[in-house]
């Protein structure tokens, strides 16, 4: 009886700890790319989320503590979900740079109504960078990355605590600034392109007024956005992937 009862305590904290992870855990899995996308249902992510705490709950020392109670359960589900939710917002970031750099190219090539109309409203040009960048994550092992630093995200912030407020912001701040400098550097050449268009169509407009150069120049730019997009993807699925891989190696960036 007193094997049994010390077996039923271990598989109780056990129980509680595996909990605790999945907090964190689930928060993530809620936000990180390919896994937390609109078009995946809510059930294979809880699915994925539960697996991914089976993993790694072994890895990670049991946080609970024997006197449990739920005074302290308040505090670990705060401080756990926020802290996913922290990493998670991390990860998504590189999401939205992608499809601010498909919007900004779509923008500066005149593609921004073609075929726009997609689970989620972005033009043409951000949803098929959306898919590639997505598919080339899951192609180099994202979901093996992301345990890793999920787990990593322990030695970050620990069990049960809050991160400095003022560190906090000044990391999330650097972080939306990195992607929207991302953003830009991906979409440079259709920037690029778009100037010396508008420079060009400027100057045939000054030398031949009677010219209807903007019918001469739409079907040019698009033209150029298309070829752009065709030659330019995958270095720039590239780029994106190996900015979000040191991110994945890196996440701290002056995090306490």
């Amino acid at each position: 009886m007193n094997d049994l009862a010390q077996a039923l305590d271990l598989s109780q904290e056990w129980l509680w700890h595996g909990f605790l992870v999945f907090l964190r855990v689930g928060a993530i899995i809620w936000l990180v790319p390919g896994f937390g996308e609109q078009s995946v249902p809510v059930r294979v992510k809880l699915a994925l989320a539960i697996a991914s705490t089976m993993v790694l709950a072994p890895l990670i020392p049991p946080f609970g503590g024997a006197g449990f109670n739920i005074s302290s359960l308040a505090i670990f589900l705060m401080t756990e979900t926020v802290a996913g939710l922290l990493f998670g917002i991390g990860l998504r970031l590189f999401v939205m740079a992608l499809q601010t750099a498909g919007t900004i190219a779509a923008q500066s090539t005149s593609l921004s109504q073609i075929l726009g109309n997609t689970a989620e409203p972005m033009p043409a040009i951000g949803h098929v960078l959306l898919i590639g960048g997505l598919a080339l994550a899951m192609l180099s092992g994202v979901h093996v990355k992301f345990l890793a630093y999920t787990l990593h995200s322990y030695d970050l912030i620990a069990p049960g605590t809050v991160p400095d407020g003022a560190a906090l912001s000044e990391w999330g701040l650097r972080q939306i600034a990195d992607a929207f400098a991302l953003a830009f550097r991906l979409s440079a050449p259709f920037i690029v392109v778009s100037l010396l268009y508008n420079l060009t169509l400027g100057a045939i407009n000054r030398a031949m007024p009677q010219l209807m150069v903007a019918f001469v120049g739409a079907p040019a730019i698009t033209a150029a956005g298309m070829v752009l997009l065709a030659l330019l993807s995958p270095s720039i699925l590239i780029a994106w992937r190996a900015a979000m891989e040191a991110f994945l190696l890196n996440p701290a960036g002056g995090l306490p």
